[in-house]
C-alpha cells in the first residue's frame, strides 16, 4: 500500500481567495452604504441588510463545507450537519426581525421617547 501525499496549498489559496473576496465586498458595501441598496426595502428591512445577511450566511456554510470537509462526506451526513443549522439561523432571524419591528412601531407610534 503506497499513500501519496497530496498537496492541498492550492485548495487552501482558493479557499482564502473566496472568502477574502466575500469579506471584502462586504466591508466595500459597509463603508459606501449605496443609496440604491440603503434605501430601497425589502420586507421591511434594507436591501443592504439582506445582502451582509446572504453574505454572511453563505462564508458560513462554505468555511463548514471547506474546514469540515463537507464536500467529501455522504449527502445524508452533510444535511444531518447543515440542516439544523440552517434552520435555527432562519428562525433566529424570523424572531429578530419580528421582535424588532414590534419594538419600532411601539416606539413610533407611542409617547415613549427613543433613549438609546
Amino acid at each position: 500500500m503506497s499513500h501519496e501525499h497530496v498537496s492541498n496549498i492550492k485548495r487552501i489559496w482558493l479557499v482564502f481567495g473566496i472568502l477574502s473576496v466575500v469579506t471584502i465586498v462586504e466591508v466595500f458595501l459597509g463603508i459606501i452604504k449605496p443609496d440604491f441598496l440603503h434605501m430601497n426595502n425589502l420586507l421591511r428591512m434594507n436591501l443592504l441588510n439582506w445582502i451582509f445577511i446572504i453574505l454572511t450566511i453563505f462564508k458560513a456554510y462554505y468555511i463548514i463545507w471547506a474546514f469540515m470537509h463537507m464536500e467529501g462526506e455522504k449527502s445524508s451526513l452533510r444535511w444531518t450537519v447543515v440542516a439544523p443549522v440552517i434552520f435555527l439561523v432562519a428562525y433566529l432571524l424570523f424572531i429578530l426581525l419580528v421582535e424588532a419591528d414590534y419594538i419600532f412601531e411601539v416606539f413610533k407610534d407611542s409617547t415613549i421617547k427613543w433613549n438609546f
